[in-house]
């Protein structure tokens, strides 16, 4: 299995996605800047600093400055940071999403008359949750058992399945901040209503490490040995003479 840290370079024309595995504290830095680090983290840092007009000198420096420490993550086999998506986040999101909505239907209802209520909130965040227990069952039902059974060639197929459904849930989570003002309850609002916006803020940061920890850690490990495989399944193969 291939070290990811060998080949992180500390530049701006690095990606995202390589900033956040290789340097602890990133991940906090980009969401103060609302840099996408999940979803988008095959771009660029100057790309994903540009899109959000951060000074890309500044961010370095704000990079720079985070303490060097061994990442966690990087210290746990694949088949124990599966165990762990599957205890930190299937099921957190299984808890979540219900309660969610319930308090969202309330909070529709409650407030029906009020300019700043999230209509139509509730229906979405069920064809949310709807969405992402399909999403986990591929994930528990037929990937995951392969990657705990070491993996084999034809994985990288459901990973790039995975990565598909990923995007989905970034654009789904995009629609999620347009509709609830970033999750910033109004002035005034009640509790049901600044308890749904706090657990939707939660449950939005919660699925982008989710997806961060999938995206960037642990499905690169078994494309890179599939690569591997078929670098030397192609050398095996060649019979020397150019053809």
């Amino acid at each position: 299995m291939s070290n990811v840290n060998e080949k992180f370079v500390f530049e701006p024309s690095t990606a995202v996605g390589d900033f956040a595995v290789n340097i602890p504290g990133a991940t906090a830095l980009f969401r103060k800047h609302k840099i996408d680090f999940c979803c988008g983290g095959h771009i660029s840092l100057r790309e994903a600093a540009a899109k959000k007009n951060v000074n890309i000198d500044s961010l370095l420096l704000d990079l720079a400055k985070l303490e060097r420490v061994d990442e966690s993550d990087h210290d746990k086999s694949p088949s124990e940071l599966i165990d762990y998506i599957l205890t930190r986040y299937h099921e957190v999101h299984r808890e979540q999403l219900p309660e969610l909505i319930r308090m969202a239907a309330r909070v529709e209802a409650v407030h029906k008359d009020n300019p700043d209520v999230p209509k139509g909130l509730s229906s979405f965040l069920e064809h949310m949750d709807a969405d992402l227990i399909c999403h986990m069952k591929k994930e528990e039902n037929v990937l995951f058992p392969i990657m705990k059974q070491g993996g084999n060639p034809f994985v990288v197929q459901p990973i790039s399945m995975m990565r598909l459904e990923h995007l989905d849930h970034g654009k789904t989570l995009d629609e999620l901040s347009k509709l609830t003002n970033d999750c910033v309850p109004p002035v005034g609002a009640c509790n049901t209503w600044r308890a749904l916006y706090a657990g939707l803020d939660q449950l939005r940061n919660d699925l982008m490490n989710h997806i961060h920890l999938e995206n960037n850690i642990l499905f690169p490990i078994f494309e890179a040995e599939c690569d591997d495989v078929g670098t030397s399944h192609a050398a095996t193969t060649s019979c020397g003479c150019g053809h």
